[in-house]
């Protein structure tokens, strides 16, 4: 009975801005500590849309999607489906469809995820702003891969290829994320 208790509780990965560069952070889920990249602005606990801000607070994991021609399916417990070359995700804080995934061509201002810097092969969805949707306060906050240097995002945590996805293999469904300042 102990033992069905533990594996059922949530865990929580926190991310913290590194005190050597503010648009660099450290992710630690348990023991393991993973450099991350944030967003150019640092962080923030007012996040605004367009602010290059990771907004602070604790953060629900959504899914898993990944780019099926660039590697293989990523190996997680969480909800995983492929991306398509039409899939998008909105970003016009007007748009019924702020901050929800949606397929292009698209009438409002809507990121593409089949990107061609592959910074999106694999992306970890943040229940940011999605439970209730406020306008202005910020989409498409993900876990993507990092570019080359590890340079700042636009608001996500972006990781080392093989960094995220080792640790999608310890994710289950239940784990958040906390973006804090310290």
């Amino acid at each position: 009975m102990t033992i069905m208790a533990k594996t059922k509780r949530s865990r929580q990965m926190i991310v913290r801005p590194s005190p050597l560069r503010q648009a660099t952070g450290i992710l630690q889920l348990g023991m393991l500590r993973l450099r991350c990249a944030i967003g150019r602005s640092g962080v923030a606990a007012l996040k605004r849309e367009g602010d290059g801000a990771s907004p602070i607070g604790i953060f629900p994991l959504r899914r898993v999607l990944y780019r099926p021609d660039n590697g293989l399916r990523p190996r997680t417990r969480l909800p995983i489906a492929p991306i398509a070359r039409d899939d998008g995700w909105c970003d016009a804080p007007t748009d019924r469809n702020y901050n929800r995934g949606i397929r292009h061509p698209y009438p409002a201002s809507a990121e593409r995820l089949w990107r061609d810097d592959h910074l999106y092969d694999v992306i970890l969805v943040l229940g940011h702003n999605d439970r209730p949707r406020l306008r202005g306060r910020g989409s498409a906050i993900f876990m993507h891969l990092a570019r080359p240097g590890s340079l700042p995002t636009e608001g996500c945590i972006a990781l080392a290829r093989r960094d995220l996805e080792h640790l999608l293999r310890w994710l289950r469904p239940g784990d958040r994320v906390r973006i804090s300042r310290r």
